[in-house]
């Protein structure tokens, strides 16, 4: 293949966007002067920019990548059902906790738990989101870094050592997180969304692309394609249980398995909650919509939108799958994560190819972008006693500085253990502590008890039982630990700080 990997129209188009995304991002600058235009952008986004948003930051690069990884590993939609809990969850987030958080007024959505419980409540809760979406964030980012360590591969000619992949990893991570911490810190949320929204665009007309590519390239032609459908059993819903099985061992199989219609019921939508309800990097974007209703349609919409873009990211993993069994590559990644990559760099006609590299980095920036903007205004607001703009911008940095070294040190583990999923990776880390993180928003929203001190022991009570229970399957994780910390946090009399 040699230095036929890369084309000079591909690298143009990839410089052109990130040339684009720079300017967006920084021609915001000279209007944030302060902190609310910083974190909320004046309450003045329209909501389909708002829609964008969030799926922009949702479809990160271990979606773009991760997700074809698993249609092509399982050869089937089975991951598609759990999707069905991000609708559920969202409809119950945007009706049972963005009014609120709009009504207060609030920055950083745990200012309601110091406004609805007590001081140590809200720091409490801080820490656990900068501390998680530090390390999930960093850990996601590492996956942006795939497209150039197999292009380097390519390029070589030969199986680059794992030093020499680290190197590489390492040095794209820098570069992405770098130019995204500029046009974040210049712009604020404003830049966030409006180059999410460029950001969605093209990952989506990529994404598309590679399928049209796929189906004109298969070596039996589309006949093969839709043979391979009508014959080839794909289910989509799993219930995870056998007739053979006592009560118990069907319970044990069902909090064991990751793809299952209970998960994508109930743990799916447990997990929804928590991410897009008591996640600051996420409700921060629908916090910028004119007024709640506008940010209930967006975070509704976004949900349903998620359907289809599954279905998309999957399809291409199955189609790949189809392709390389009818035209076997000696060259083909070990790493699920990698196989996409390795048919964009390959397979992908001139131009089309720059485009689908550019989406994976527009994947890498919308998601991160939102995480720098949202840790630097939940550390300004709850720990910070500079409350300016400018004490954001440096926090902006010391985030990026600190996801490097976490993309870094992920990049390490995927290297030495390559038949690593990404997807589970980055779910895994949120389902340790974000249980408790909702399992005290929904004790402040949905009942009457609870205190400052009697919630910091029930969080800490349901991280601990997850971590006790490492057998179970990240989509249960959340709803263990928010259910442990919702019982132990109800057990104590209210006192102190309170709200109706």
């Amino acid at each position: 293949m040699g230095l036929d990997a890369f084309f000079a129209i591909d690298l143009v188009i990839v410089f052109l966007y990130f040339a684009l995304i720079i300017v967006v991002g920084l021609k915001f600058g000279r209007k944030e002067d302060n902190l609310s235009d910083f974190s909320l952008g004046g309450r003045s986004m329209p909501w389909p920019a708002v829609l964008a948003s969030i799926i922009a930051a949702e479809t990160s690069a271990a979606t773009f990548l991760g997700t074809p990884g698993e249609g092509f590993k399982l050869v089937n939609y089975t991951y598609l059902q759990i999707l069905i809990g991000t609708v559920i969850g969202r409809v119950i987030v945007a009706f049972v906790f963005i009014k609120p958080f709009f009504d207060h007024n609030v920055y950083s959505i745990y200012e309601y738990l110091e406004l609805r419980f007590g001081r140590k409540t809200r720091l409490l809760a801080s820490a656990v989101f900068l501390i998680t979406r530090v390390l999930a964030s960093g850990a996601r980012l590492y996956v942006s870094a795939i497209i150039l360590a197999v292009g380097f591969a390519l390029v070589s000619g030969t199986q680059l050592s794992a030093g020499q992949q680290l190197s590489v990893y390492l040095s794209a991570i820098v570069v992405i997180t770098l130019i995204t911490a500029m046009y974040t810190s210049s712009g604020g949320i404003k830049a966030v969304v409006w180059t999410d929204c460029i950001q969605a665009t093209v990952m989506l007309g990529g994404a598309i692309g590679a399928i049209v590519v796929l189906m004109n390239i298969m070596p039996e032609g589309t006949a093969s394609v839709h043979d391979f459908y009508r014959h080839t059993p794909m289910p989509v819903f799993i219930s995870g249980t056998t007739d053979n099985a006592d009560l118990w061992q069907n319970i044990k199989a069902v909090l064991g398995s990751e793809y299952t219609i209970w998960a994508a019921l109930i743990g799916s939508t447990f997990t929804t909650l928590a991410t897009h309800g008591t996640d600051q990097d996420m409700v921060q974007r629908m916090l910028t919509a004119t007024d709640y209703k506008k940010s209930r349609l967006s975070l509704v919409l976004s949900g349903l939108a998620d359907l289809p873009i599954g279905f998309i990211f999957l399809t291409i993993g199955i189609l790949i799958h189809l392709f390389y069994s009818q035209q076997p590559d000696g060259g083909l990644p070990q790493k699920n994560s990698e196989v996409f990559a390795y048919f964009i760099l390959t397979k992908m006609p001139v131009g089309l190819r720059g485009l689908l590299v550019a989406g994976i980095f527009a994947t890498a920036m919308g998601s991160l972008s939102a995480a720098l903007n949202a840790l630097a205004t939940s550390a300004t607001r709850d720990f910070s006693k500079e409350q300016s703009v400018t004490q954001a911008r440096k926090l902006t940095y010391l985030f990026a500085f600190l996801m490097i070294a976490v993309a870094g040190g992920t990049a390490y583990f995927v290297i030495e253990h390559p038949d690593s999923r990404i997807i589970p990776i980055v779910l895994t880390i949120f389902g340790y502590t974000y249980g408790s993180l909702l399992g005290v928003f929904l004790l402040g929203l949905l009942t009457k008890r609870g205190n400052d001190t009697g919630n910091c022991i029930a969080m800490v009570a349901g991280a601990l039982v997850v971590a006790c229970l490492p057998q179970i399957a990240f989509p249960w994780r959340i709803m263990l630990g928010s259910l442990v910390t919702l019982v132990i946090g109800s057990l104590f009399s209210p006192q102190g700080a309170s709200i109706k």
